[in-house]
């Protein structure tokens, strides 16, 4: 998978500055039945119940935090689409799977830039779960909690990790993602490639990773001013973060979550 310091290709390679043309796509969809005929499954993980309160919990923070963007139309559907299918208390194992799989078949036809951010959305979400694994195991390592946890809690575990670096790495990937689906969302074959490909993909099992991907562009194409709504998520991450750490210009401790729904500003999953 490319990250962001692989070298630059060779000429003559697929390169990073190229968007794929009609060709590209042709190759894609005549290759897709034979290639991904053997669609492998994995056994689901069952989250455990500090794993799943905590990933609602986060979800619930996240919506609170960016609720003023849940309900503007120009933002709404990108934002819905985060909570629930990156933070939802829900396990991801299959179309984790499938996601490496097909970005791996799709690199053979696609150029690298049309796939930069399915290869990044995969690095944000494995990066998540490590990250989420990391903070339970402190909280119940060193915090003794079990399933639920408070805000104290939440945030000793934070700083128990002493990961800042990396979480800061989660909070720009996130934003580098969004723009580098700005820079493919306008090229007009590709909602027509997947529309294309629903049915070979649907009928070999690739289903719930085909259904992420129409959604996710989909998501993302509604979006307006994306410029403002990629600004806002980094601006506010980072500035819950630093709080969390005790470092100048954090959010404050009024409202420590930045919550913008006009309700209290502490977090609770009842």
């Amino acid at each position: 998978m490319a990250s962001l310091t692989d070298p630059a290709p060779e000429a003559g390679e697929k390169g990073a500055h190229q968007l794929p043309g009609m060709q590209d796509a042709v190759r894609l969809l005549a290759n897709l039945r034979a290639s991904m005929a053997h669609h492998e499954l994995v056994e689901g993980k069952r989250l455990s119940p500090l794993i799943a309160y905590l990933s609602a919990w986060q979800s619930l923070r996240l919506s609170r935090t960016h609720a003023d963007m849940l309900a503007d139309p120009r933002f709404s559907l990108g934002c819905r689409f985060f909570l629930e299918d990156i933070y939802a208390p829900r396990d991801f194992s299959q179309r984790n799977y499938d996601g490496h799989r097909i970005y791996n078949f799709m690199n053979r036809f696609l150029p690298e830039a049309t796939l930069a951010p399915l290869a990044m959305a995969l690095e944000v979400n494995s990066l998540t779960q490590q990250l989420d694994l990391a903070l339970a195991e402190a909280m119940r390592n060193h915090l003794g909690v079990e399933d639920r946890f408070d805000r104290a809690q939440y945030e000793e575990a934070y700083r128990l990790c002493d990961n800042y670096d990396v979480r800061m790495r989660q909070i720009k990937l996130i934003v580098t993602v969004g723009q580098q689906l700005e820079r493919v969302r306008r090229v007009p074959f590709i909602q027509a490639t997947l529309r294309v490909a629903r049915r070979p993909a649907t009928q070999l099992g690739w289903y719930e990773m085909q259904d992420f991907l129409e959604r996710g562009y989909l998501a993302w194409k509604s979006i307006r001013q994306p410029e403002t709504f990629l600004a806002n998520i980094g601006q506010r991450e980072t500035a819950i973060l630093d709080r969390i750490y005790g470092l100048p210009g954090g959010a404050s401790d009024a409202n420590p979550f930045l919550v913008s729904d006009g309700g209290p500003p502490e977090i609770v999953l009842i």
